[in-house]
C-alpha cells in the first residue's frame, strides 16, 4: 500500500498494490516490500464500510489470481511476512514498534487476499497459489509447503509472542487469519471433513503446539484485554494532507489502534470500539470453538477437542493413571469468573456448554463452587429474555441447566442461596427468593412461551427434564413458584380439553372420513405426555419433601378441582393416587378446623399436617432422573452454529451473504 495510503476508494488505484498484483515478479529482497508494508490504513468501523473494503479488494485479488502463477508475488509476500515473524519475539523485547507494525501490515494484506481467494477457488487451487514462484510458463514451482509453513508460523506467533499493547494488533491478526483460512466451511452445505487445511492444523507441524494454542486462546478469553489506546504521544501525524493521510512513523501510533476494527457482518451494526471493546478475546474464543468442533479425520482424532476435554486445574497436583494427549493445566478460578461475566454472548454460553459436557474436571470444579448463583443467574436471564434471543442460544442455556440438575448436590444447594430484588425479573416484584425457586419460575415461563409461540418439542422435553431432576430436592418453594407450577398445570389442562373437543367435533363432522383426526390425536398425545410429566414432578416433590413445601400443598388445595378430570383417566390413574391422598388428607384437616379460615391459619394447618401425614400412605415411584445425551452426529448442529457466530460476531470480518451455504441467513 505504501507510506501514505488513505481511503478505501483509493485501493484499486494504489501504485504499490498495482505492482504487487501486476505482471512483474518482485524479488523477496527488493526494497519494494518495505515500502509496501509501511502503510497506515484507518479501517472501516461499520458494516457498510467493511463491505466497501471487501469490494475494493476483489478486483485486486482477481488480478493477482490471474498473474500470480507467473510472478509468484503472493508467495513472495508470504515469505516476507514469515521472515519477519522469526524476529518478532526479539522486536517485542526491544520494544521495536516499527518492525511489529510492518509485520502486522503484511499479515493484514495476506488475510484480505486469502479471504478473496477462498471465495474464488478450491483448497487445492489455494495451495497452488502458495506454491507459485517467479518462473517461465510451464516450469515447476517451489517444493516447500508454504501454506503449512504460514499456518505453523501463525500458531507459533499466537503462543510465543506475549500479549502487550504493542503486540495486541498482530496477535489479533494472527487469530483472525487462521479463522479466515477455515472459512471454506461457510460456502459448503455439507460438513467439510479431512480437507488440506484441516490436515495441516490437526496432524502437521502444528500438532505439537495443540495444548499451548488451546491454553493461549482460553487465556485470551479469560484476560478480556481491551485494545490498547493509540500512543499518539510517540509519533505525530504529518501536517500535510490531514484526515486519513498519515506519514510512515505515525502508523505506529494510529495503525495499531485502528486497523483491526473492521465492521460487522449481516444485520449487525458496526463493531467499533464502543460496541466490541474486546476484539482479541472474542476472536480467540471463536477460533477455539471452530477448532474444537472440527470433525475427526479418517485415522486421527481432533486434537483440539482432546485438549478441551482433558485440561486440568493449576491447583490439581494428582498424577494421572494414563497420560492423556494434549492435556495442560489452567487456572479454573479465572476461567470460571470469565464464564460468569461473559454469558451475554452466544459464544461464551457455547464454551460453557462444551466444558460442562465434555471436560469432567471443569464440571466437577463448577459444581463444587459455593457461588453457583454467579453462573446460574446469567443463564436464567438468557431464558427469561427468550423473545430477544436466538433459538440456539436459548437451547444451549437450557441444556446447561439440564446438565447442572443431573447433580443432586446442585439441586439441594440452589434452595439455600437467597437472592434479593431481581431487577431483570419484571413480571412480579421478587424482594427475596431462593435461586432454586427462581430457576423453577424461569423454566416454567420458558415452557409457557414455547407452548404459545415456537412449540418446539425438544425445548419442552429439556425444560421438563430439568424440573424433574430437581423435583425430589424442592425445598421451601416460594409462594409464587408453587403457584406457577399449578398454573402451568391449569394451562395444560385447558389446552387438553380444547384439543379433545376439537378432535371430537372433527370426528362427528367427518362421518366415515378420518383424514383430519391424526393431527388432533398427535396433539393430544403430546399434551398428555406433558401433563403426565407435570403430575410426576408434583408427585416427586410431595413424596420426597412434602414437609419442606407447604406453599405447594396450599396451591394444590386451592386449585384441587383441576385434578378431578384426570383421576379416572387411564394415562394418569396411577400417578393421581398420591395427589388424591394429599388433597384428601389436608382437605379433611381443614374441614375439622372450620370454614372461613385466613391464609395464615390454612398455612398453619398445612404445616402441622405435613408432619402428621404418614409417609407409607404415599406410593413410591421410581426416582425421576434425566441425563443429557448429545444427538448422533452433533457436528450437523454445532458446526453451522459456530460458523453463524463467526459470521455475525467476528470482529473485522464481513462476508457477503450470497454464496453462504452452511446455514440460512435467518439462523445466522
Amino acid at each position: 500500500m505504501g507510506a501514505n495510503t488513505s481511503q478505501v476508494s483509493d485501493l484499486s488505484e494504489n501504485p504499490n498494490l498495482r505492482v504487487l498484483v501486476g505482471t512483474e515478479a518482485i524479488s523477496e529482497n527488493d526494497p519494494f516490500w518495505n515500502q509496501l508494508i509501511s502503510f497506515t490504513f484507518i479501517s472501516p468501523t461499520s458494516s457498510g464500510d467493511s463491505k466497501l473494503l471487501e469490494e475494493a479488494v476483489i478486483p485486486l485479488a482477481k488480478t493477482l489470481i490471474e498473474n500470480n502463477p507467473r510472478t509468484g508475488n503472493f508467495g513472495a509476500l508470504v515469505r516476507v511476512f514469515l521472515g519477519r515473524t522469526k524476529e518478532l519475539k526479539i522486536s517485542t523485547e526491544c520494544q521495536d514498534q516499527l518492525f511489529i507494525w510492518q509485520a502486522h501490515n503484511a499479515l493484514f494484506m495476506i488475510r484480505c487476499l486469502l479471504k478473496m481467494f477462498i471465495r474464488e477457488m478450491s483448497e487445492e487451487e489455494l495451495h497452488q497459489q502458495f506454491g507459485y514462484q517467479e518462473r517461465s510458463p510451464g516450469s515447476c514451482g517451489g517444493s516447500d509447503d508454504l501454506l503449512e509453513e504460514l499456518m505453523s508460523n501463525l500458531v507459533h506467533l499466537i503462543v510465543e509472542v506475549p500479549l502487550l499493547d504493542i503486540t495486541y494488533s498482530i496477535l489479533f491478526e494472527a487469530v483472525t487469519t487462521l479463522l479466515v483460512l477455515f472459512s471454506y466451511q461457510l460456502f459448503h452445505k455439507d460438513i467439510l471433513r479431512d480437507g488440506l487445511i484441516c490436515q495441516h492444523i490437526m496432524k502437521g507441524r502444528c500438532l505439537c503446539l495443540t495444548s499451548r494454542l488451546v491454553k493461549t486462546l482460553l487465556y485470551n478469553f479469560i484476560r478480556q484485554e481491551k485494545c490498547p489506546p493509540p500512543a499518539t504521544h510517540i509519533f505525530e501525524p504529518q501536517a500535510e494532507g490531514g484526515g486519513l493521510l498519515y506519514g510512515l512513523a505515525s502508523g505506529v501510533a494510529s495503525g495499531l489502534w485502528s486497523v483491526f476494527s473492521l465492521g460487522g457482518a449481516g444485520s449487525k451494526t458496526g463493531m467499533d470500539q464502543e460496541h466490541n471493546p474486546l476484539p482479541l478475546s472474542n476472536q480467540s474464543l471463536l477460533l477455539l470453538l471452530v477448532f474444537a468442533n472440527l470433525t475427526d479425520g479418517p485415522d486421527w482424532p481432533n486434537p483440539y477437542r482432546q485438549a478441551v476435554t482433558c485440561f486440568r486445574n493449576t491447583q490439581d497436583n494428582s498424577s494421572l493413571p494414563v497420560e492423556q494427549p494434549h492435556t495442560f493445566q489452567i487456572n479454573f478460578n479465572s476461567l470460571y469468573t470469565a464464564l460468569c461475566e461473559q454469558q451475554r454472548s452466544d459464544q461464551a454460553t457455547l464454551l460453557l456448554y462444551t466444558l460442562l459436557h465434555q471436560n469432567a474436571n471443569m464440571r466437577t470444579y463448577m459444581l463444587s463452587r459455593t457461588d453457583m448463583d454467579n453462573l446460574v443467574m446469567p443463564i436464567l436471564e438468557i431464558l427469561y429474555h427468550v423473545e430477544e434471543r436466538n433459538s440456539h442460544h436459548v437451547y444451549m442455556a437450557l441444556i446447561i441447566l439440564l446438565i447442572l440438575t443431573e447433580d443432586d448436590t446442585f439441586n439441594r444447594s440452589i434452595h439455600e442461596v437467597v437472592l434479593k430484588n431481581i431487577s431483570w425479573y419484571t413480571e412480579r416484584t421478587l424482594t427475596e427468593i431462593s435461586l432454586g425457586s427462581l430457576l423453577i419460575l424461569v423454566v416454567i415461563r420458558t415452557i409457557q412461551f414455547n407452548m404459545t409461540r415456537t412449540r418446539d418439542k425438544y425445548l419442552h422435553t429439556n425444560c421438563l427434564a430439568a424440573l424433574a431432576n430437581m423435583s425430589a430436592q424442592f425445598r421451601c418453594l416460594h409462594q409464587y413458584a408453587a403457584q406457577r407450577i399449578i398454573s402451568l398445570f391449569a394451562l395444560l389442562s385447558k389446552k387438553h380439553n380444547k384439543v379433545l373437543e376439537q378432535a371430537t367435533q372433527s370426528l362427528r363432522g367427518r362421518q366415515g372420513d378420518n383424514a383430519g383426526l391424526p393431527d388432533y390425536a398427535q396433539d393430544l398425545n403430546v399434551i398428555e405426555e406433558v401433563i403426565r410429566m407435570m403430575l410426576e414432578i408434583i408427585n416427586s416433590c410431595l413424596s420426597n419433601s412434602l414437609h419442606h413445601n407447604p406453599n405447594l400443598v396450599y396451591a394444590l388445595l386451592y386449585k384441587r378441582e383441576l385434578f378431578e378430570q384426570f383421576r379416572m383417566h387411564p394415562s394418569f390413574q396411577d400417578i393421581m393416587q398420591n395427589l388424591d391422598t394429599v388433597i384428601g388428607f389436608f382437605s379433611q384437616r381443614l374441614e375439622q378446623v372450620g370454614s372461613d379460615l385466613s391464609v395464615e391459619r390454612v398455612q398453619e394447618v398445612i404445616m402441622k399436617g405435613a408432619q402428621a401425614l404418614p409417609k407409607e400412605r404415599l406410593k413410591k415411584f421410581p426416582e425421576l432422573k434425566f441425563k443429557y445425551v448429545e444427538e448422533d452426529q452433533p457436528e450437523d448442529f454445532f458446526i453451522p452454529y459456530v460458523w453463524s457466530l463467526v459470521f455475525n460476531s467476528g470482529v473485522g470480518l464481513y462476508w457477503s451473504p450470497q454464496g453462504v451455504e452452511l446455514f440460512s441467513m435467518d439462523s445466522g
